[in-house]
């Protein structure tokens, strides 16, 4: 079974807009170190899998082909991430947005993945009661606290000084 490291994207691996959705590839804005952080990861042999809300598909915001080129995008400038799951529904009309855990259930029975030994990244407290619903630890990236996260840090770029087995 697979040790992974799960990642919520905005706000974890790209800038997140206040107010707003990314809905094209000039509105992303990959964080610094997240590249840095990823491959370290990598090294510790973790799977690196996107789990992301992304509720401007479902308001119309943006279109499904539109979120698929900006992961692509993504995936093009950080090839370190193995897959990416998302939820395009609006809040409250599926199982699958966060923090309902289907998308993680999806990546586990598609990379045979062991969740107590897996992590959930996040920076919000809907991504830690989605990872802490499948007993992976978690990491909340924001400043804002969250009684339920295991750890609280500022960026993934100090992620190695977290996660380090």
């Amino acid at each position: 079974m697979n040790k992974t490291v799960f990642l919520d994207r905005d706000g974890v691996i790209n800038k997140k807009l206040e107010n707003d959705y990314v809905k094209s590839i000039s509105e992303f804005e990959i964080l610094d170190g997240v590249k840095g952080a990823l491959q370290k990861l990598k090294e510790l042999g973790y799977l690196l899998i996107v789990i992301t809300n992304q509720q401007g598909v479902g308001k119309g915001l943006m279109s499904e082909k539109d979120l698929i080129k900006i992961h692509e995008y993504m995936l093009k400038e950080l090839p370190e991430i193995d897959d990416i799951f998302y939820c395009p529904h609006l809040n409250g009309i599926c199982n699958c947005r966060k923090p309902e855990n289907k998308m993680l259930y999806d990546a586990k029975k598609k990379w045979d993945i062991d969740f107590n030994k897996s992590w959930m990244i996040g920076d919000s407290e809907s991504d830690i009661i989605c990872g802490k619903s499948v007993d992976c630890k978690t990491v909340l990236i924001n400043n804002a606290p969250c009684l339920d996260a295991d750890y609280i840090t500022d960026s993934i770029k100090y992620i190695k000084e977290i996660i380090t087995v």
